[in-house]
């Protein structure tokens, strides 16, 4: 959420951080709620005066025998008292009012991301692996004989509806492998504390990191008010919420894989075939609760955290830094890695490291205490995937991929498959 105090200091500074994500200028409504509001704030504060003098009055007229007087600074005292709760009341409208109108404008973007309209603004920042040349027209991976046994999409349309999928044998302790692999790695090496966190929250946690109330058609409401978390992004950040820690917390580092659920609103059409976009998936997900001067080098090395993920498994990737147009709500700036997909080939999203600065922090009203003293500031947040499990498995099957329908795993996983190297054209592993 944005710090009003901020725009009304430089709202022209402020729109045009807006304007840069397409939208029109939209402190004028903001500031006019926000004038309305401290005016009736103020409106109360006076009456409250006007009504805390009458009542001294009261006492010194009813003393004197005034009755006259008396019965007007008791009707006067009445009124004041009308006034200051309808004054109230309406500051309270109003504030809510304020919040809701500033809940559902995204996060300004930070003055290092590239202008862009969509996807084809994005600009390129890295580039690691060279994609393997096949000596036969490569597949996908649900098209490969020896994934065909063990990733079943008609029994999972049975249980459940599209989008959605059955792994089962060797394809599905290959995706297990890989969801070890990758937390191992983000606990040993890239000293990321371990988390297992509910997948049902509260509303207020979806809205503490942005899912709520804007997106919600995007993730899935239970029959009691509670949410399925689209990532262990919600969980590991609201951590935090409502908290004051002290400067030596931080930087706070968590991973946890986790299920995800999402409807997919936005998506209709797009990516139907296979696994590559599922109601329910699993993800290694990494958050960082930093201070301020420290969130963009944090983001860098969470980029790091992810890549580094992709090349100890060999899967050639690019990092793209999304333009303005591009971005996620809540993103002041991120880096997309894309891996290698050579049975569509393309490169594909994968992970999704993104900085929130204080955006979250101000909406979860998380602070932390500086050692030095002064008052509590807000901390910085970021999330990033480490990485998708199922979209790894897809690259993992691609690129592995023999002309026989087999697939060579890659070396890092075969200490997690208990030596095994290899899926057969018959679907087990040797």
């Amino acid at each position: 959420m944005h710090d009003i105090r901020a725009i009304r200091e430089n709202p022209a500074a402020w729109d045009a951080a807006l304007s840069r994500r397409g939208l029109e200028p939209m402190s004028p409504s903001v500031l006019d709620l926000d004038a309305a509001r401290r005016a009736a704030i103020t409106a109360a504060e006076v009456a409250q005066a006007e009504q805390n003098r009458a009542s001294k009055e009261v006492g010194k007229a009813k003393a004197s025998g005034d009755e006259a007087e008396f019965e007007r600074l008791r009707a006067l005292v009445g009124q004041k008292k009308a006034e200051v709760a309808e004054m109230q009341d309406k500051a309270k409208t109003l504030d809510s009012q304020l919040t809701d109108l500033l809940m559902g404008i995204p996060n300004l973007p930070h003055p290092d991301v590239p202008d862009g309209a969509d996807e084809d603004d994005n600009v390129e920042i890295h580039r690691w692996g060279t994609p393997r040349t096949f000596d036969f027209a490569p597949k996908e991976h649900y098209d490969l004989d020896g994934v065909k046994p063990g990733m079943d999409f008609e029994t999972a349309a049975k249980l459940s509806g599209a989008r959605f999928v059955v792994l089962s044998g060797a394809v599905a302790r290959i995706h297990r492998a890989l969801a070890q692999f990758m937390l191992d790695t983000h606990v040993e090496d890239n000293g990321l504390t371990e988390t297992w966190t509910p997948v049902l929250v509260r509303p207020e946690m979806m809205y503490g990191t942005g899912q709520l109330p804007k997106f919600g058609e995007d993730s899935y409401e239970t029959t009691n008010g509670w949410w399925l978390i689209p990532t262990s992004e919600v969980t590991l950040t609201n951590i935090v919420n409502g908290l004051v820690v002290e400067e030596g917390y931080l930087p706070r580092r968590y991973v946890a894989h986790s299920q995800c659920f999402r409807s997919e609103a936005g998506s209709a059409g797009r990516d139907t075939a296979g696994m590559l976009r599922q109601h329910q998936f699993e993800k290694v997900e990494m958050v960082s609760i930093t201070k301020p001067e420290n969130s963009l080098a944090e983001h860098d090395r969470m980029t790091g955290c992810a890549q580094g993920i992709l090349e100890r498994l060999g899967l050639p990737y690019r990092t793209v830094a999304l333009c303005t147009g591009d971005m996620g709500f809540g993103a002041q700036r991120t880096h997309d890695i894309e891996v290698w997909l050579p049975g569509q080939n393309s490169y594909r999203e994968i992970s999704s490291v993104s900085v929130c600065g204080d955006f979250q922090a101000r909406r979860m009203n998380a602070r932390f205490k500086p050692t030095e003293g002064g008052k509590p500031e807000f901390v910085h947040t970021l999330n990033g995937s480490g990485l998708a499990v199922g979209r790894c498995l897809i690259a993992v099957l691609e690129n592995g991929q023999q002309a026989d329908g087999s697939v060579d795993l890659p070396e890092v996983l075969h200490p997690y498959l208990r030596g095994r190297t290899r899926l057969t054209a018959e679907g087990t592993l040797v």
